[in-house]
């Protein structure tokens, strides 16, 4: 075991209120892109509605085809609409295959079946409200319009299988209104849904983009606050040696070239497989600093293990700049089966309640972007603690998969 075996002073009693709480990451990254639009069910469930309708009417002609003046043409025309419904099965997966002119085709099938109605049809059957040959299969129609461009083209599709219902049964029957009415209030209703879920897809694409963006530019803003922003804040506090301010200057000039071109950092490990956190905790030990940690290995992701170590060293950062070089620092590794937790104590003077959101406001980002943004990024947490007079506690927190934390 590599860390310091000096005693570690008992952990604080930390106040009822924290001075600054960190949520636990949220789920916004979990909301993924590409190919899950918000309307393709309803373009699975028109499919299944095609279908379905086709033989329902398949169903209905054959309990009465021999009551039809032409009884084989009726089955010509749902042969060939059987034939055309399943054709265009594959079409009406989505709106990028339903073209227009798919759905100007289903439109002629439709309009063909209905005025057909009229003439293979007895006159008494037609008074008495007898359903046309596609019956409701002609709807799929409207709904095809509606998903592929909104109200509109619904509107102009229900209208024209209402003309045609009109001309096939020679004139404007209350019942045959009626259907009309239904047709056109269904088929603008479920268009203008689907513009409005079309626009709140829209919104959500573009919030999701501007989020990806800024967790990139919260990614950069750690790593220069890490490492050049660092290495300015030595040169400002204290005049160095020339050799070792330029091989610093060299360092971070490697670094952000690293950073400008794609690359990883010197410091970060491969991604993928596991590393042991006490080595990477550890070499933070000194007079000053004491570190406990489990005799065990503490495996963790790769990746993880980077992150909540750079934490720790930012949040060592913290306390050499605002406790002073002679303060003191605790850090205690905690390897428990639902979460590992590392906790960062000082003895300096600790800062009032609203001191983090003025810091971030002017600009000062070690706790809401090297601390609290790498946590965050990682699906964990990170709590200060402070009363004025007592020290900082930062308490890191990495949920183990598998466990809420």
């Amino acid at each position: 075991m590599s860390e310091d075996h000096r005693p570690v002073a008992a952990p604080r009693r930390r106040p009822a209120a924290p001075a600054a709480p960190v949520a636990p990451a949220g789920v916004a990254a979990a909301v993924a892109a590409g190919g899950m639009s918000v309307e393709l069910p309803l373009w699975r469930a028109m499919g299944y509605f095609r279908v379905l309708a086709l033989a329902y009417a398949v169903l209905r002609y054959l309990t009465a085809y021999r009551e039809f003046l032409h009884p084989v043409s009726g089955w010509i025309f749902l042969g060939a609409l059987s034939l055309w419904t399943l054709a265009s099965t594959r079409a009406f997966a989505g709106p990028q295959r339903c073209t227009w002119p798919v759905l100007g085709t289903d439109l002629a099938a439709a309009v063909t079946g209905i005025v057909m109605s009229g003439y293979i049809d007895t006159p008494a059957r037609i008074h008495a409200g007898a359903p046309t040959l596609p019956t409701i299969w002609a709807a799929g129609t409207v709904l095809g319009f509606a998903g592929k461009g909104g109200w509109r083209p619904a509107a102009f599709a229900g209208a024209v299988i209402g003309a045609a219902n009109i001309l096939g049964h020679g004139g404007v029957s209350p019942d045959n209104l009626h259907n009309i009415v239904l047709l056109l209030l269904a088929g603008c209703a479920i268009g203008y849904v689907i513009e409005l879920a079309r626009a709140s897809e829209a919104v959500l694409t573009r919030a999701l983009q501007v989020e990806a963006a800024t967790r990139e530019r919260e990614r950069l803003s750690r790593d220069i606050h890490d490492g050049v922003l660092q290495v300015l804040a030595l040169v400002h506090r204290q005049q160095g040696d020339a050799a070792e301010l330029g091989r610093l200057a060299g360092e971070q000039e490697r670094a952000l070239r690293a950073l400008m071109t794609g690359g990883r950092l010197p410091e970060q490990p491969e991604p993928g497989g596991e590393q042991d956190l006490r080595p990477l905790v550890s070499r933070h030990a000194d007079e000053r600093i004491t570190v406990a940690a489990p005799a065990t290995p503490v495996l963790l992701p790769a990746a993880a293990a980077a992150e909540l170590a750079a934490a720790v060293a930012a949040a060592l950062d913290n306390v050499r700049r605002h406790a002073g070089e002679a303060a003191r620092a605790w850090i205690l590794v905690e390897d428990e089966p639902e979460a590992v937790t590392v906790s960062v104590r000082d003895d300096g003077p600790g800062f009032p309640a609203g001191r983090l959101a003025e810091a971030q406001r002017d600009g000062r980002l070690g706790v809401a972007q090297s601390i609290r943004g790498r946590m965050l990024d990682l699906g964990g947490s990170a709590e200060l603690y402070s009363v004025p007079g007592e020290g900082v506690e930062v308490e890191l927190r990495w949920p183990r998969r598998g466990h809420d934390g």
